[in-house]
């Protein structure tokens, strides 16, 4: 999340506007549980579907923590390419992904050892996603407004895709094998086919669109607008915009839980958490974690949230 260090950060027609920020109740509210410490400028995390082990990218260190699903600590620090940035698992081979912003490579970490098994150039890389199907993984390409597939056997790069201009995250829907990408100074999100790589269609969103994800439950793809403080919910079956919610002030990443639906979205500026329910679009609660939230996972083997927090260098971990 290079534009979301502790220095400083560097609608369409027809669609509603929801302005729901106050929480309501709910039946077991989601509270932080612990706060671990990592490297430095931890901006990125994910959680392993196979190994339920989470892994922070720390950007100025240049280094991977890996942190216990079970006990809630660091296991292994693990040194990469310069300015991680980005980080993802490959839920058919364990396999986490590492983007090395400044390297122009991404450094592929072994599920089971936790040692780097290759390094594939790339572009200049900024967000990265896993086909969970094909075991493709995808890479945005800040600078040059491409997105590099990796093929998940061979670890090579198999295709370059051009999108908008200074594209940031990606996201894939599993059930369609679409491919979502923000476009970070264009205001929009561009949709690429898993089967021809080639964009579909290039969707109109808020302002300085930011994080991208997906539910797996209904389809839908949910992106933040880092300078609207809102996130647009496209419809995966139409492409278009269905509902804008108000979250909190500079929202970057998002994940959706596979489990329930909900959706979890870093303030980066509010240093909270905006939980979006999604059957009603509602922001249902806002949570305070660390300073600076720019990175969030969602366990799938427990049901925790991690942030990674790049403002003090620590993983909140909530539950509920």
């Amino acid at each position: 999340m290079t534009h979301h260090h502790r220095r400083g950060a560097n609608g369409a027609s027809g669609t509603m506007t929801l302005d729901r920020t106050t929480p309501i109740a709910a039946v077991a509210p989601a509270v932080v549980t612990v706060t671990i410490p990592v490297g430095s400028e931890s901006d990125a995390v994910v959680a392993n579907p196979r190994t339920g082990c989470v892994y922070v990218a720390n950007q100025l260190d240049d280094t991977v923590s890996v942190i216990s699903g079970q006990t809630n600590t660091v296991t292994a620090t693990i040194p990469v390419g310069s300015e991680s940035d980005a980080v993802v698992a490959n839920p058919r081979t364990g396999c986490v992904y590492v983007a090395n912003q400044l390297d122009d490579t991404v450094s592929v970490i072994s599920g089971q050892t936790n040692t780097v098994t290759t390094t594939i150039p790339v572009g200049n890389p900024q967000g990265m996603a896993v086909n969970s199907l094909t075991g493709d993984v995808y890479v945005t390409n800040f600078n040059h407004g491409t997105v590099s597939v990796i093929c998940g056997r061979t670890n090579t790069v198999s295709a370059t895709i051009p999108v908008g201009s200074l594209p940031i995250s990606v996201a894939v829907n599993s059930l369609t094998g679409d491919v979502y990408v923000t476009n970070f100074s264009g205001g929009t999100v561009s949709v690429i086919s898993g089967r021809t790589s080639a964009v579909t269609a290039t969707i109109p969103v808020g302002t300085s669109p930011y994080g991208v994800a997906v539910s797996l439950l209904t389809g839908d793809v949910y992106v933040t607008n880092f300078s609207d403080g809102t996130v647009s919910v496209i419809s995966g079956q139409t492409s278009t915009v269905t509902a804008t919610i108000r979250v909190g002030t500079g929202p970057a990443a998002i994940a959706a839980n596979p489990l329930t639906g909900d959706v979890y979205v870093t303030n980066f500026s509010d240093g909270t958490v905006s939980v979006i329910s999604g059957q009603t679009s509602t922001v249902t609660a806002t949570i305070a974690v660390g300073t600076g939230p720019a990175g969030v996972a969602v366990n799938p083997l427990t049901g925790a949230i991690y942030t990674a927090n790049v403002g003090d260098d620590t993983v909140s971990v909530i539950f509920g």
